[in-house]
């Protein structure tokens, strides 16, 4: 476990515990992180992505709240898990980009250039082991890849379908064992699968990724 999960896991215990309860206001910083025993920017950063979730509220200007959920919600983060059963919205995206996300691997495996393949390389392998960080390096590498296809509009549009399940890749982040380890290596096979100049084998690897955040969200939401 990451210093950065290990923050988000004991803040996450304090609200189950009732330490911390719907619409409470965190500690100043500070006094936060030595409380939980861990760095201020790993605190940040759990904050970030725990807001991001909704599980905290962070008003600029007047500090970091939790929000105001029931608390069976709260220990299980149904809240936000509800969403996506109650709206499928998120599934169909992920569905669209399951079609198109392994047919623009496909076409960027065919044309990539060596400078190029360089630069997605070093999207593959996060410097942290921040979820946050993760998910934004996902969204590049994805969009890199796209780019590379040669067609503007599927890369337009594969742009558009990425931005709403951000979120989703975030909770999975947090919640989902492994995920951080399992989303660098898929990442990993499908940039060397088009360094490989091998489309089969580049749109196979990238429709096994799309289709395991879906099972995960169905799993999540079922």
């Amino acid at each position: 476990m990451s210093v950065t999960d290990d923050a988000i896991a004991k803040i996450k215990a304090m609200i189950i515990s009732g330490d911390l309860e719907p619409g409470a206001r965190l500690p100043r910083e500070a006094d936060l992180a030595a409380q939980l025993g861990v760095s201020r920017n790993s605190l940040r950063e759990a904050v970030r992505a725990l807001s991001l979730v909704r599980i905290l509220d962070v008003r600029q200007g007047d500090g970091t709240y939790v929000a105001s959920l029931e608390p069976k919600s709260l220990l299980d983060a149904m809240s936000f898990l509800l969403e996506f059963h109650q709206d499928d919205s998120v599934l169909d995206i992920l569905a669209i980009r399951r079609i198109l996300e392994p047919a623009a691997t496909a076409l960027a495996a065919r044309a990539m250039p060596e400078d190029q393949i360089a630069h997605l390389r070093t999207l593959v392998e996060p410097e942290t082991s921040s979820v946050t960080e993760l998910v934004t390096l996902d969204l590049e590498f994805h969009a890199a890849i796209a780019a590379a296809s040669g067609n503007k509009v599927l890369a337009s549009l594969l742009e558009s379908l990425s931005l709403p399940t951000m979120r989703a890749r975030i909770w999975r982040g947090i919640t989902e064992e492994r995920a951080f380890e399992r989303t660098v290596a898929e990442h990993r096979g499908i940039c060397d699968a088009i360094a490989a100049h091998d489309p089969e084998l580049a749109h196979a690897r990238a429709l096994a990724h799309v289709a395991g955040v879906m099972e995960w969200l169905r799993r999540a939401a079922g």
